[in-house]
C-alpha cells in the first residue's frame, strides 16, 4: 500500500517535471526550427544547400573565438607601441609561410572530388586540436603561438576554398548563383555576430577559454561535415565539363580572349587555371582593391583611434563604432545580396567599387566621427557584395576539374592583398587625413584596372555555360 500510495504521489511531479521541462526547452526548440526554416527555404533544405549553410555558420563560430583569444593577446593586452611590433610579427611569421602554402592547397584538393566531405570535416577537426595547442601559449604570447595561427589560417581556407567550389553542387533551381553564396555567408556572419559575444565572456574566465570552446565549436562541425548529402562528393560530370571557345574562334583569337588551348586526348581540349576569362580576371581585381582596403582600415584606424580618439569618444567607444559600423555593413552587404535576383555579377563588382571610392573620398574631404564611421559600414557592404560577385563569376565560368585550385589561387591573392593594405595601415604615420587619402588611392588604382573590363564583360555575357 505504501508503494502504491509512493507512485500515487510521483505522477504529479513526474508531470509537473516534464511541463516545466519542455517550458524551458521551448526558446532554444522554437529558434531551432526557426533557423531550420530560414536555411532550408526555397529548395535549400531538398538540395542540401540548407546543411552546407549550417555548418558555415558553425565554421564562423569557431574562427572568431579563436580570434577574439589572439586579439586580446597580440593587440590589446600591450602598448600601442609594442602592439605595432606583435601585430607586424604576427603578419611576417603568419602570412609568409602561407603565401608558398595557399597555392598548393587547391591543386591538392582538386584530387579529391570524392572527398571533399571528408576535407571539410578534416579542417575543423585540425583547427579543434590546434585550439588545444593554442590554450596553452596564449597567455604568454610566445612565439609557439605563431605556428599554430598559421596552421588554422591554412585550415580555414581550406575548409573555405572546398565549401565555395561545391555550392554549385547543392544549387537550388531556384536560386541564383550570388543569392546562394549570400546565404552561406550571411549564416556566417550570423554565427559570428552571436559567437563573438561569447568568446569575450569566456576571455574574462581566462585567455585559453575561447579555445576551449572554439575545440568544442569545430568538434561538432567535424561531425556535421559528415551529414552534407553525397552529391559533395560525388565526381559526375566533372570530367566532362570542357571549355568551349565561341563559334568559329581560332585558337590566337581564343587565347586574345582568356582562353588557353592544350591538348588532350582524342582531339579534345582541357581545360586550364588560366582559361578563366576576362570576367574573373577583373573580378579578382577588383576585389583585390576591397580586400587591401580592408586590411588598411583594420590595422591603420585600430592604431589610430588608440591614439586619437574619435572626437568625444575615448578609444574603446571610437573602435567599437568603427568595428559595429563595418559588422553591419558587412551582413548588410551579404543580405542585399541574398535577395539580388539578378544574375549579373560583373555590374554588381563594378557598381560597388564606385560606391566605396566615394565614401572613401568623403572621409579624406571631411573626416571625422559620421565620415569614418560611413566609410567603414560602406567597406563592409562593399567588400561582402563584391565578393559574393567574384564567387558566382568562379562558379560560373570556370570549370570544375579546375575550380577548387581557382578558388584557392584567388582566395591566396585576396589574402595578400589583405596583408599588403595591412602592413601599410601599419607603417604609415597616424594622421587621419592623409590615411583617408591613401584608402582612396587604393580604390582608385582598382577601379582604374577592373571597372572598363567588368562593364565589358558584362555587355558581352560569359561565354561559358553553367558545368554544376
Amino acid at each position: 500500500m505504501a508503494s502504491a500510495r509512493s507512485h500515487q504521489d510521483s505522477g504529479p511531479f513526474r508531470r509537473t517535471g516534464r511541463a516545466v521541462g519542455r517550458a524551458l526547452r521551448a526558446p532554444f526548440t522554437g529558434a531551432a526550427r526557426s533557423i531550420r526554416r530560414a536555411t532550408h527555404a526555397h529548395g535549400a533544405g531538398e538540395s542540401g544547400l540548407g546543411k552546407l549553410i549550417e555548418l558555415h555558420a558553425v565554421n564562423g563560430a569557431g574562427d572568431v573565438m579563436i580570434t577574439v583569444a589572439l586579439a586580446s593577446t597580440v593587440f590589446f593586452s600591450v602598448p600601442t607601441d609594442e602592439a605595432r611590433g606583435r601585430v607586424a610579427l604576427y603578419l611576417a611569421v603568419t602570412m609568409a609561410p602561407f603565401t608558398l602554402l595557399a597555392p598548393v592547397i587547391g591543386p591538392l584538393l582538386d584530387r579529391l572530388p570524392h572527398g571533399r566531405r571528408a576535407a571539410m570535416a578534416g579542417a575543423m577537426l585540425t583547427r579543434a586540436v590546434l585550439a588545444l595547442a593554442m590554450s596553452g601559449a596564449v597567455a604568454t604570447g610566445g612565439l609557439e603561438l605563431y605556428p599554430a595561427a598559421l596552421g588554422v589560417l591554412v585550415c580555414s581556407k581550406a575548409y573555405g576554398v572546398v565549401r565555395s567550389a561545391v555550392v554549385p553542387r547543392l544549387l537550388p533551381p531556384r536560386i541564383s548563383l550570388v543569392r546562394a553564396n549570400a546565404r552561406v555567408t550571411l549564416a556566417g556572419l550570423l554565427a559570428t555576430g552571436v559567437a563573438a559575444p561569447i568568446g569575450a565572456g569566456l576571455q574574462l574566465i581566462g585567455p585559453a577559454w575561447p579555445l576551449y570552446g572554439a575545440c568544442a565549436v569545430f568538434v561538432g562541425g567535424t561531425a556535421l561535415a559528415f551529414t552534407l548529402p553525397p552529391a559533395v562528393d560525388s565526381a559526375k560530370g566533372e570530367r566532362k565539363a570542357r571549355l568551349v571557345p565561341p563559334p568559329g574562334a581560332t585558337p590566337p583569337r581564343a587565347e586574345r580572349n582568356g582562353w588557353r588551348w592544350g591538348r588532350a586526348g582524342n582531339g579534345e581540349r582541357r581545360p586550364g587555371l588560366r582559361s578563366v576569362g576576362p570576367s574573373v580576371l577583373n573580378g579578382l581585381r577588383a576585389n583585390t582593391a576591397h580586400r587591401a582596403l580592408s586590411g588598411f582600415l583594420i590595422f591603420f584606424l585600430a592604431f589610430l583611434l588608440r591614439d586619437q580618439p574619435l572626437a568625444g569618444q575615448n578609444a574603446a567607444v571610437s573602435l567599437g563604432i568603427v568595428g559595429v559600423a563595418a559588422g553591419i555593413g558587412n551582413a548588410l552587404g551579404t543580405a542585399i545580396g541574398s535577395w539580388l535576383r539578378s544574375r549579373g555579377p560583373e555590374v554588381i563588382a563594378a557598381s560597388v567599387l564606385g560606391l566605396a571610392l566615394g565614401a572613401a573620398m568623403l572621409a579624406a574631404l571631411f573626416f571625422g566621427t559620421v565620415t569614418v564611421a560611413v566609410l567603414s559600414a560602406t567597406a563592409g557592404l562593399t567588400q561582402a557584395l563584391s565578393k559574393l560577385s567574384l564567387d558566382a563569376v568562379i562558379q560560373r565560368d570556370v570549370p570544375e576539374e579546375v575550380r577548387t585550385s581557382a578558388f584557392a589561387r584567388s582566395e591566396t591573392v585576396l589574402q595578400m592583398a589583405w596583408v599588403v593594405g595591412g602592413g601599410i595601415g601599419i607603417l604609415l604615420p597616424l594622421n587621419g587625413v592623409l590615411g583617408m587619402a591613401v584608402a582612396a588611392g587604393i580604390l582608385t588604382l582598382g577601379a582604374a584596372t577592373s571597372v572598363r573590363g567588368l562593364l565589358g564583360a558584362a555587355r558581352h555575357g560569359s561565354p561559358h555555360p553553367r558545368v554544376a
